[in-house]
């Protein structure tokens, strides 16, 4: 399928959106699992197909209101057949794989301004009879699309951009390499929430493994015996995001002063990791580097039988690292009197979105009014503050 075709045509993207099953077979349009009617009074799926008018790289207004069909004559409910739209009963090999059994023609003055006009017509005179017999029968699946184009980082077509009309803005994101380290509560959902953008590669750097309480603080749900395997976080996160993102990469190590070079070519960084001084080497090769990266932070307690605590968010750019110091503890988790072990979903779920938030201001993606590089949230309070903002 020629995804690049309809994402780039309004009428195109408008059908696969809507929930139609399409693909383009050279300058043709197939739309598939469309109900019908047959002389039985049965309900069965055919697909109809039509040539397509480009223009360059997108369609134009259509030049035949022809559409051929591959199934059976369609039928009224009564299983007498539709004989307004009957035009040929030739069967014929339009391309390899792709046979049809006749055509129809349905063309209202002036022809169809577009092929979403010409589809969604063609389908209801077919469909309704169906419709009838059975409430069911709908062309629209929403079925998940295969990607086909060779360049797409997804395994699918993304038309959750498309649907929103946003491919442009979420382009800006393409080609980045991105960094995790750090893949327990936080970096596991900054994952989640990152391979669903078409950034070109996601390194993942974490030397533990996935255990029980791991579960209970990342996304998704791991079955019994997955976490009896006792997999490397890398390895069972990438298992799952691989399905959706051919970019991702594993690296079942702790990044410290003998590895930063897989830092190297990088675009931005997530920081979701403990204190200490192998933080303290991290950062110092990100700022010398100009790699921009947020470090995330959750400090929780307990008092009166309640959790209280803050989320934080540092951020660091090539125009701004001055206050990192004053922000970013590398005080060993040992030695650190406000370090705690709480961790909630919830909170590691919000930490991770006001990363990936920030990042995605940094790239353009959303606008940036402050230009903040530090963010802490109040549980208590529900305060979400700004500080450090870039002048």
């Amino acid at each position: 399928m020629s995804s690049a075709l309809i994402s780039r045509s309004p009428d195109l993207s408008r059908l696969q959106n809507e929930g139609y099953e399409l693909n383009v077979v050279g300058a043709r349009l197939v739309v598939h699992h469309v109900p019908y009617v047959t002389a039985s009074r049965t309900v069965e799926f055919g697909s109809l197909v039509c040539d397509l008018t480009l223009s360059g790289d997108r369609t134009a207004k259509p030049q035949t209101h022809v559409m051929h069909f591959s199934g059976q004559m369609p039928c009224h409910k009564d299983g007498t057949p539709i004989r307004a739209i009957q035009h040929s009963e030739a069967p014929q090999e339009l391309a390899p794989g792709l046979q049809v059994q006749r055509s129809f023609s349905n063309k209202p003055p002036g022809g169809y301004a577009d092929y979403y006009s010409m589809v969604s017509r063609y389908v209801e005179i077919l469909s309704a009879p169906a419709a009838a017999l059975d409430p069911s029968a709908t062309a629209r699946t929403f079925k998940p699309i295969p990607e086909a184009d060779a360049d797409s980082v997804f395994t699918y077509v993304d038309t959750n951009s498309e649907r929103a009309q946003i491919s442009t803005i979420a382009a800006k994101l393409q080609g980045q390499r991105i960094a995790i380290v750090g893949l327990g509560g936080t970096g596991s959902y900054v994952l989640d929430l990152v391979a669903k953008t078409p950034v070109a590669e996601i390194r993942l750097f974490d030397a533990d493994n996935f255990l029980q309480h791991n579960a209970f603080r990342a996304p998704g749900a791991p079955s019994l015996e997955q976490l009896n395997e006792s997999p490397a976080k890398v390895d069972y996160l990438a298992r799952i995001y691989s399905r959706m993102h051919k970019g991702i990469r594993p690296y079942r190590e702790r990044l410290d002063g003998t590895n930063l070079c897989h830092l190297d070519g990088l675009h931005f960084v997530f920081l979701c990791m403990d204190s200490g001084q192998t933080k303290k080497q991290i950062v110092g090769e990100l700022v010398s580097k100009q790699i921009p990266f947020t470090d995330a932070g959750i400090g929780i307690q307990q008092s009166d039988h309640h959790l209280l605590g803050i989320l934080r968010v540092t951020t660091n750019t090539a125009e701004k690292h001055d206050h990192l110091e004053k922000r970013i503890s590398f005080a060993e988790p040992d030695d650190d009197a406000y370090s705690t072990n709480v961790q909630i979903a919830e909170l590691n779920m919000l930490n991770a979105a006001l990363s990936v938030i920030k990042w995605k201001k940094l790239a353009g993606f959303y606008l940036d009014a402050e230009h903040e590089h530090h963010t802490t949230y109040s549980i208590d309070g529900g305060m979400l503050l700004n500080e450090d903002i870039q002048a």
